[in-house]
């Protein structure tokens, strides 16, 4: 095969859908919205782009009146992710409001020992419910890609907001330096081999 063409997704030779779901139909999971990736040794590119449209696809669930999860990491006292401390605290744009869910997390997948997994059983959205999970969030290759595929080894079908999501360049293996939007890409197609659907934008989920 031409390294041109496209190849055959692992969900096409499965047989999974690979449509986006409406957003109504839906929870809303907000990973890592968190001013650690704003500014300082993780900061993110396009970090600001992605919080905005993370701030509207709020804004869309909330009309839509739709269960909203936010999840949020906490690394420990004195480090990036201190959630005691205004650099680890959620954004402002995307602060929860009285009656949305925060969980909170210690390791990339947001389901590995946490309470997310009951919380969304709790919502009426359990594994084969037929409610999707819509995520954005911080980092694409790490906290979204693994919470994409914890979801999907539960049996959640999950749709990641490409442009709710950012990453930062890192040094790959041989020495070279991965840009952040090669590795945005990277990532994003790996979701969609198997794990999960990607839309590039906000607008693009179905209401």
């Amino acid at each position: 095969m031409s390294s041109n063409q496209p190849s055959t997704t692992l969900r096409d030779v499965i047989g999974l859908d690979s449509r986006p779901p409406a957003l109504g139909d839906s929870v809303l999971i907000m990973v890592d919205f968190q001013n650690t990736y704003r500014s300082g040794v993780m900061a993110l590119e396009g970090a600001e782009e992605a919080l905005a449209a993370g701030a509207r696809l709020l804004e869309r669930a909330r009309a839509a009146g739709i269960p909203v999860v936010h999840v949020i990491n906490d690394g420990g006292e004195n480090t990036p992710y201190d959630i005691r401390a205004r650099i680890g605290a959620i954004s402002d744009e995307v602060a929860p409001v009285d009656g949305e869910a925060v969980v909170v997390k210690q390791f990339p997948d947001s389901f590995h020992l946490t309470d997310l997994e009951k919380t969304l059983t709790g919502l009426g959205a359990a594994p084969g419910s037929g409610k999707d999970l819509v995520i954005g969030g911080f980092m694409t290759h790490m906290c979204v890609s693994c919470t994409a595929q914890g979801a999907f080894n539960l049996g959640y079908r999950p749709t990641v907001v490409a442009e709710a999501t950012a990453t930062r360049a890192l040094t790959a293996p041989d020495g070279t330096v991965l840009p952040a939007a090669a590795l945005q890409t990277a990532a994003l197609t790996t979701i969609t081999d198997l794990f999960g659907v990607v839309v590039p934008t906000v607008d693009a989920l179905p209401a």
